[in-house]
């Protein structure tokens, strides 16, 4: 969407807090021995207490009110009672709602408890490629170019990109125009990013795959090539200078 009035960004902004709050709480909330099922429905009953409706089950009817992604699964993972988080796992958590109209999404991967398998350091690549970028996001910037910085700076530390995966715009809904914000030039890409849009930026960021593929159970993407990913995702309101970030209550980077 474009932020046309007042009301425009009051609306996303108060969707974007939700969200932030409620990726900020479930963050807190994980510990070793949790059930992704449990860690899930804590998220649902924030929103719920916001009278937000979690965007993947109202859209797509997702078999759960947000995504939990374990190991070496990348994304839209389903929360599961036999799913048990393990001290040392990488973990994601993906969060986007809807509240008045308006959606906003928000995402991060972590490492619950200690570092036992060295995932930390994909962790921070992540949130770096994602800061990076987004400091180099506004009016008039070619989408690609932002793709190409990102794929770099992965490169740079010593990992990939997941090329099927990007960001995306929203607003008035959880996926719209401009889509596939990818993690890495597309040449025939001509886009530029338009001052007022709302966006959702995110980072795909992998140690062995490029790209991601399907689980048996037709929601959960894992990597073509195994391995492990991290994410991070901010909603965010295009200026001609630097963005205005929508989720930063989400606290990604602190």
């Amino acid at each position: 969407m474009s932020i046309t009035s007042e009301a425009d960004l009051n609306g996303m902004k108060k969707v974007s807090d939700v969200v932030a709050y409620t990726l900020k709480e479930m963050k807190g909330y994980a510990r070793p021995g949790m059930s992704t099922k449990e860690l899930d429905d804590f998220g649902a009953g924030i929103l719920k207490d916001f009278g937000a409706n979690s965007a993947p089950h109202k859209t797509y009817k997702f078999p759960g009110w947000t995504c939990i992604s374990v190991d070496k699964e990348f994304c839209h993972g389903i929360p599961s009672p036999n799913r048990i988080l393990q001290e040392g796992d990488l973990i994601n958590i993906d969060v986007s709602a809807e509240l008045h109209g308006f959606w906003s999404d928000n995402g991060a991967s972590f490492v619950i408890g200690e570092d036992r398998h060295g995932h930390q350091a994909l962790v921070d690549a992540s949130r770096t490629v994602l800061k990076k970028a987004l400091d180099q996001v506004k009016g008039g910037v070619k989408i690609a170019e932002i793709g190409h910085l990102m794929e770099t700076e992965a490169k740079r530390l010593g990992y990939k990109v997941i090329k099927n995966l990007g960001g995306h715009g929203i607003g008035r809904g959880l996926h719209e125009q401009p889509d596939e914000l990818l993690n890495y030039k597309n040449p025939f890409d001509q886009r530029r990013f338009r001052k007022n849009s709302v966006v959702a930026i995110e980072t795909f960021i992998s140690t062995h795959s490029t790209y991601a593929v399907h689980h048996k159970d037709g929601w959960t993407l894992v990597g073509n090539k195994g391995g492990f990913m991290a994410q991070h995702e901010h909603t965010l309101v295009i200026t001609d200078d630097k963005p205005m970030i929508l989720t930063e209550k989400n606290e990604i980077w602190t």
